[in-house]
């Protein structure tokens, strides 16, 4: 069973303990968390509360994350794009277009069912369809995802993530020309209002902050660096749009007049943490793919 400790913050106080809850962990719903609290795997400071408890500043709260089922995930041979492997840990560097993990309308010719036939053995706290996935990026962005091969190192890792000290450095270009270097959007994300199959800033969402710094100004595009803080669905894209900037061939987020991409051009290109086991820092970096290189060289000459 995962174990997470969290320390209320001052600036935390009166939140609904299903809330904050859920904003801490990467892929935990309300629900999910509500159910949690039901079953007793959430205390606070050592008692047992309802999911409309306001928590204090300082609250200690510890979850205790059930017990997955049964893995149930067809293995696939894969040719995988391995960065970096050992008892505990792997990089792996995923193509733009595969799916993470199987899901409805996609069963097979997942990143999980290769992991599946490479590993053998995969941590098996985030359930029966996302064995070793620690975090993940979209079926349409490419790029570094670590993957936890045993539950010790699963439960680190995210605790990592919990402590915001993975670091996480995205390549996007977007539209427009932005006029400044270097920003911060600092904007809760959860569920749009109006179209529920998007993420949207809401006021409701969950605490999510992206750092981007100015690459190179193509007009009228301009390629970014953003560094993740949070770790929300769809958080570069969402934001990025936010400030006035969606992200080039983006068809959920971006306009429908822009560049043939087969989707957003984002590519997850820096990965680092702390080894689960020796605590040693570990960082990769993986080189922008061909159709992004092609691209950027295209407006270039056309610059």
């Amino acid at each position: 069973m995962e174990k997470v400790d969290y320390r209320v913050k001052e600036e935390e106080s009166g939140e609904r303990i299903d809330k904050l809850v859920a904003a801490i962990g990467e892929n935990w719903s309300r629900s999910q968390v509500q159910q949690w609290i039901k079953d007793g795997h959430i205390s606070v400071n050592g008692e047992s509360v309802k999911a409309n408890y306001k928590c204090s500043s300082n609250d200690l709260i510890v979850i205790q994350v059930p017990d997955p089922e049964p893995l149930d995930v067809e293995a696939e041979e894969m040719d995988l794009d391995i960065y970096y492997e050992d008892e505990d840990v792997l990089v792996v560097n995923k193509p733009k277009g595969m799916v993470v993990h199987p899901a409805p309308g996609h069963p097979s010719g997942t990143l999980v069912n290769g992991l599946m036939a490479h590993c053998k053995d995969l941590s098996g706290i985030n359930g029966v369809l996302r064995p070793g996935i620690v975090h993940r990026i979209d079926k349409d962005t490419s790029g570094l995802l670590m993957v936890a091969k045993n539950d010790q190192a699963h439960e680190k890792l995210v605790q990592q993530l919990v402590d915001k000290t993975v670091t996480r450095k995205y390549f996007a270009l977007v539209h427009g020309v932005i006029p400044h270097d270097h920003g911060t959007i600092d904007a809760p994300i959860g569920r749009d209002p109006i179209e529920r199959q998007s993420m949207a800033v809401n006021e409701k969402g969950k605490s999510a902050v992206t750092h981007f710094t100015v690459l190179e100004r193509l007009e009228p595009y301009t390629f970014v660096e953003c560094t993740l803080e949070t770790g929300r669905t769809h958080q570069i894209r969402v934001h990025m749009k936010y400030i006035g900037h969606p992200l080039v061939g983006d068809p959920k987020y971006g306009p429908r007049n822009t560049l043939s991409t087969d989707g957003q051009v984002l590519h997850a290109g820096v990965l680092g943490f702390l080894h689960p086991r020796t605590g040693e820092y570990k960082e990769f970096s993986a080189p922008l793919p061909d159709y992004f290189t092609q691209l950027l060289n295209k407006l270039r000459q056309n610059h």
